[in-house]
């Protein structure tokens, strides 16, 4: 098996109060078999209200010598010692999940919007909004301006957690999604379907790739394949803070994050923070760091560190 590099993994934690920490990053070397947290969002004006709301660091972008984390409504950017280095914000921004790096754009997720953002990554500026809703069994794409104030209203039906973007078009998906959705200048329409509560799902290899996260695995699907690995699991008494979460969310095997390292090696995370390697040929796990045994402190995003 070829070395696993370096991976940078947020987290959420789930259910934290106002004074809490809210999450972090964390620098995990599987060559080391360590974890170095980086940054700890422990930011004191934090937005409570909804499910998840501004708890933690989500999607992972990195772009040069620069990092980019999202923070529910803004977009922050880092250089490589985690020094800020610029921030950003638009109106149809909130609750952003995951983002993706694709021809000079950065495509982020507003869930609080159902819809995602695209920004100019020369003039660091959004140039485009796609809102997404859900007629029987069509799903509608409209774009938008993100600089006008005739935009969509805030509406969280559809749960959009996750986009990817090549040469094919833009995909998107969510937890209230039954399908990976493809959207191209010239049609919007499913790539292949999905069960409810996926996160990360993406094409891959001729079929599409997800952390199905209802059902604590990491799944590939093709068309003459099903691979399935289930997430990391501990004995209840090796878990922290269990019982502290007043919302009620926090649990083991929530899996979130996905980063492709080849053809067949997959990154995984899931709560109670860890990163898992996954082998789908061989349709194993086979290695695991675990960042935090907070039952609160789950996985969010995941990038390859370059440096």
């Amino acid at each position: 098996m070829r070395a696993i590099p370096r991976l940078l993994v947020s987290s959420v934690v789930r259910g934290s109060q106002q004074g809490d920490s809210h999450g972090g990053v964390y620098l995990v070397d599987f060559e080391a078999q360590s974890c170095e947290q980086l940054l700890d969002w422990n930011a004191g004006a934090i937005d409570f209200a909804g499910r998840g709301g501004d708890r933690g660091l989500r999607g992972i972008a990195i772009i040069g010598e620069e990092v980019f984390l999202a923070a529910s409504d803004e977009l922050f950017v880092f250089d490589r010692a985690f020094r800020i280095r610029a921030s950003y914000r638009n109106p149809y921004l909130k609750h952003a999940h995951e983002m993706w790096v694709h021809g000079g754009k950065l495509y982020v997720t507003s869930t609080g919007f159902d819809a995602l953002l695209r920004m100019d990554l020369a003039t660091r500026r959004f140039d485009l909004g796609i809102s997404l809703s859900v007629e029987g069994a069509a799903v509608n794409a409209s774009a938008f301006d993100p600089g006008a104030a005739s935009g969509p209203m805030p509406v969280n039906h559809l749960h959009i957690n996750n986009v990817h973007a090549d040469d094919q078009g833009v995909y998107v998906s969510g937890r209230n999604l039954p399908a990976l959705i493809r959207i191209t200048r010239t049609s919007v329409g499913p790539a292949a379907v999905l069960p409810r509560g996926t996160h990360n799902a993406r094409p891959f290899q001729g079929g599409v790739l997800y952390n199905d996260t209802d059902s604590d695995a990491v799944v590939w699907v093709r068309q003459d394949a099903r691979v399935a690995i289930p997430t990391p699991r501990y004995e209840a008494s090796a878990l922290a803070h269990t019982g502290e979460d007043a919302f009620g969310i926090a649990r083991q095997g929530f899996g979130r994050g996905l980063c492709v390292l080849s053809d067949t090696l997959v990154a995984a995370g899931s709560s109670p923070t860890t990163v898992a390697v996954h082998d789908l040929a061989a349709g194993r796990q086979v290695a695991a760091i675990n960042v935090s045994l907070d039952v609160r402190n789950a996985a969010h995003g995941l990038a390859i560190w370059p440096f």
